[in-house]
């Protein structure tokens, strides 16, 4: 997440985190069903208003980095280096929330995931929408003459890149894997049948 410049905005930032570190904290402690939204403005000492104006949902608490996770992969395509292929900065991009997603402390959060219907459900929809929005990118990039299926099927592979790549063994190794496959079928589409 960008660093807030102004006092105001670094407050924000600030509020934000703590509601979110204190919601993961209770989430951790007592089991994602047994924590309200109460529960969690109690403890972060906040109003509940304050924090739904922070969070939309108890779920976009454990999630909290969502929105920043969507503008990263949506970047990876805008803002690449002119005549850089999307796909080496695709893969860039998903190596690092890769990293982030299996970090210290990660494994605990992805099994109540895991074990919460309500935070998979969750979870499948911000996937959604980040093909959604990876999409949009690849189709406005006027450097890519694939069709638009052909760029939705990939928003896919990337996204769904990330979900299986956190849950192997060597992560690194899997987003590689995982890429090689893309690349190799993102050549073929670009082939003309003779």
């Amino acid at each position: 997440m960008p660093t807030p410049t102004g006092r105001r905005e670094r407050k924000k930032a600030a509020t934000r985190q703590k509601i979110a570190d204190t919601a993961l904290r209770l989430f951790m402690e007592h089991g994602y069903d047994a924590v309200g939204i109460r529960d969690v403005a109690a403890e972060a000492d906040v109003a509940v208003t304050t924090l739904f104006s922070h969070f939309a949902s108890k779920e976009a608490l454990v999630f909290e980095q969502e929105e920043d996770f969507e503008r990263r992969l949506t970047r990876a395509v805008t803002e690449r280096t002119p005549g850089e292929p999307a796909l080496p900065a695709l893969r860039r991009e998903v190596h690092a929330l890769v990293r982030h997603c299996t970090g210290a402390g990660a494994a605990p959060v992805w099994r109540m995931i895991d074990d919460s219907p309500a935070l998979r459900a969750y979870e499948q929809a911000m996937k959604l929408r980040y093909a959604r929005s990876l999409t949009a990118a690849l189709l406005a990039d006027p450097g890519l003459s694939h069709s638009e299926t052909s760029l939705r099927a990939l928003a896919w592979f990337v996204v769904d890149a990330q979900s299986l790549a956190r849950e192997a063994e060597d992560p690194e190794a899997a987003v590689d894997e995982v890429f090689t496959m893309i690349e190799a079928a993102w050549r073929a589409g670009t082939e003309r049948p003779a």
